[in-house]
């Protein structure tokens, strides 16, 4: 999801696993407010995929889960924070690109959730396809990738529309509430949040069947620190892996005591060098699930069955259900 908004600088200097640990808290940058992924809840806690990740890499790095600082950011904003140095990891619906690693600079460890952008529109409005949105004003959130996506399809279909740029998804989605374009485009799972707190309710705005763009939304850091990029990394796939096995919040204790399975007996052969080369505690895979559940857990709490968004998990699934969350080997 975003494009090339800065032409950012090289990135604050200094080696942020050390900064974080001598600070003693993570400062995160999120969403202004993205229901299942980074949003406050009625008690004023930040919940969501993105929020639980930000709380799984304070769980490895500091030994505590609610070490973090979440710093809530326009999606206009959060490169240039992150090259800066206001915030150590950016978790906030940012699609992998190539644009974004060579030009702005930024290192994606890996993919948090895959999603793709799509358009909704009134229920009542006829549009049942997007063929049926040629020279419509369709709002958009600025400094996204979906911009320019929004452009391509519709030129590449001959037709022409209206972008309406608007600085933030809660400022789009009120424009579209509003009347003042004929739909919104974003993410997918954007949309489906945006939705529920529509005027008349969910049922009152349609999801169009198409998906224009493949958007692999994932944690973002600065470069030229390897040892903080290898630790987002590791705590991701660590929550994969955990689900991959079995292993839950319930049960992390015992089963890392008294596995009987072969991956992961070599992980505990190693976990303690792996801890000492990454620089986190050697109890850090127990303190991540104990803090967030596995990946499953985390997904099916804020996006699934157990959440208000009830989103099929499609290509999030494990690779072994035919998804494509997948982690390296634990060897």
């Amino acid at each position: 999801m975003l494009a090339v908004a800065c032409g950012c600088a090289q990135g604050a200097a200094g080696d942020t696993l050390a900064q974080v640990k001598t600070r003693g808290t993570l400062r995160c940058g999120v969403s202004e407010g993205i229901a299942g992924f980074s949003i406050k809840d009625a008690a004023g806690r930040w919940i969501g995929l993105d929020a639980d990740f930000c709380r799984a890499v304070a769980a490895a790095v500091l030994g505590d889960p609610e070490k973090v600082e979440f710093r809530p950011l326009k999606a206009s904003e959060r490169f240039p924070a992150l090259s800066v140095g206001v915030i150590d990891l950016l978790a906030r619906n940012t699609t992998w690109t190539m644009s974004r690693e060579v030009l702005i600079n930024i290192r994606f460890p890996g993919v948090l959730f895959y999603d793709a952008q799509g358009f909704m529109v009134g229920a009542n409005s006829g549009v049942k396809t997007a063929a049926g949105l040629g020279g419509a004003t369709i709002c958009v959130v600025k400094g996204t990738t979906h911009v320019e996506q929004l452009i391509d399809y519709f030129d590449g279909r001959g037709d022409k529309i209206q972008p309406l740029v608007i600085d933030s998804e809660i400022g789009a989605a009120d424009a579209l509430f509003a009347g003042k374009c004929r739909a919104f485009t974003s993410d997918v799972s954007q949309l489906a949040a945006v939705r529920l707190r529509a005027p008349g309710g969910p049922q009152a705005f349609t999801i169009l069947p198409e998906r224009i763009s493949k958007e692999p939304l994932g944690p973002a850091v600065r470069p030229g620190n390897d040892a903080w990029f290898l630790t987002v990394r590791w705590v991701l796939f660590a929550l994969m892996a955990a689900e991959e096995f079995r292993i839950t919040r319930a049960n992390v204790e015992a089963t890392m005591t008294e596995t009987h399975s072969a991956p992961m007996r070599r992980f505990l052969q190693y976990q303690k060098q792996y801890a000492r080369a990454l620089g986190v505690r050697p109890d850090w895979m127990v303190r991540v699930i104990k803090a967030t559940g596995n990946y499953g857990e985390m997904y099916e709490r804020n996006l699934g069955g157990e959440s208000a968004l009830k989103l099929e998990r499609g290509l999030n699934q494990p690779w072994t259900q035919g998804g494509l969350m997948y982690a390296p080997p634990l060897r």
